[in-house]
């Protein structure tokens, strides 16, 4: 093992890929097939379990979790002066992909029990708009792995008639009240980037009724009507997933309830470990439903700990173990600064005293162990330097 090879070994990455020789078997049957592109034996199939694990009508998969999100949202016919409501604590790639349709996003604060879209404040801003300037759609995220409450989310965009895309990109194999992740709006979407509980590398898929998913595939392929030459009505994406990543992306899902079991341990073993600790909590998990707990998070409160959040992940990054700060609100972030937003108060709490430790599915315990001990140690390292 080179020097190089070996400090890389040492390293407690966030959310690690989690692959084997099944992935391996599978990319390789699909590279001797000589089907390598964006159709195959391997992509059909793996939209087929797709589907039947989260219980949708149908499913395509697609480049990316972004991909996903444009392609949902325009088959919604989301376009140019919409309002789409999307809550501010979330990864950046929602707010872009209602940029892309020509939108314009509304960030919502969350729940502090849930750090999901607040359901009051939504059913608030959708009968207050609805006098106005009606919401096209509303994007719920199922945050860090754990669903948003949808019966009141749900209930109130059926009163106002306003469909629901329910970005669950970091949510595969969660549920709410007996519900997978993915089916639980008019539209659902995941992904499958390098750090998801399911990775094929790159890519993502919608999940929805026939007629709506026949669309989408339709347009993830460029638009091409079904014809011998090539004719276009509209236009379309380059966005459809290979036959490769599928099959890879097969091996992957036969292992999911594995890999959700995995991060749910370490979930517990975090906060069995900071219970005692004045200042620290975990994110709560909410109990309708079961959280797949795809990245552990923990709130820290300087004052009551004695050290701060950035303090621990700088202190946990000297010691080759990697830590991130919680997302950092859109109504936050440069680029979305002329945004409505409504509250923001709470999400802004959680970046701010918010950090994310390692949830990889292979974390071995020892591992484990040397994040809570340097988390544990950082206020009497702090002291000392003082």
């Amino acid at each position: 093992m080179s020097e190089r090879t070996q400090r890389q070994a040492d390293v407690v990455y966030l959310s690690p890929p989690d692959v084997g020789p099944q992935e391996r078997d599978l990319l390789l049957d699909a590279f001797d097939s000589n089907w390598v592109t964006s159709v195959g034996v391997h992509l059909d199939r793996f939209e087929e379990e797709l589907a039947a694990q989260v219980g949708a009508p149908a499913a395509v998969a697609v480049s990316s979790g972004t991909a996903a999100l444009h392609l949902g949202l325009l088959a919604l016919g989301v376009g140019p002066g919409d309002e789409v409501i999307v809550p501010s604590f979330t990864f950046a790639a929602t707010a872009n992909a209602v940029v892309y349709t020509g939108a314009v996003p509304v960030f919502l604060d969350v729940s502090p029990n849930t750090w999901t879209l607040d359901p009051d404040l939504l059913a608030d801003q959708l009968r207050l708009r609805s006098r106005r300037h009606p919401v096209k759609a509303v994007v719920p995220v199922d945050l860090y792995g754990q669903c948003c409450d949808y019966d009141p989310i749900l209930a109130a965009c059926r009163t106002y008639g306003v469909p629901v895309v329910e970005d669950a990109a970091e949510a595969l194999g969660s549920t709410y009240r007996e519900r997978s992740a993915g089916s639980l709006g008019d539209v659902g979407i995941v992904s499958f980037n390098g750090n998801k509980i399911l990775t094929t590398g790159a890519g993502g898929a919608v999940f929805g009724g026939r007629a709506l998913t026949d669309h989408v595939r339709y347009l993830s392929t460029q638009a091409r009507d079904p014809v011998p030459h090539y004719e276009h009505r509209c236009v379309g994406f380059n966005y459809r997933m290979n036959n490769m990543l599928a099959a890879m992306g097969r091996a992957q899902l036969a292992r999911l309830a594995d890999r959700v079991a995995a991060r749910r341990r370490i979930y517990g073993r975090y906060r069995d470990a900071f219970a005692g600790s004045p200042g620290l909590a975990m994110m709560p998990l909410a109990d309708y439903g079961r959280s797949n707990c795809w990245l552990s998070c923990l709130l820290i409160d300087e004052d009551a700990f004695g050290a701060g959040p950035d303090l621990v992940r700088r202190r946990l990054a000297e010691r080759g173990i990697e830590a991130r700060p919680t997302w950092k609100p859109m109504h936050l972030q440069p680029v979305f600064a002329g945004c409505e937003v409504v509250g923001g108060q709470v999400c802004a709490d959680l970046f701010r005293r918010g950090l994310c430790l390692p949830s990889g599915s292979a974390l071995s315990e020892s591992d484990q162990d040397r994040v809570m001990q340097e988390v544990l140690a950082t206020p009497q390292a702090a002291r000392r330097q003082r």
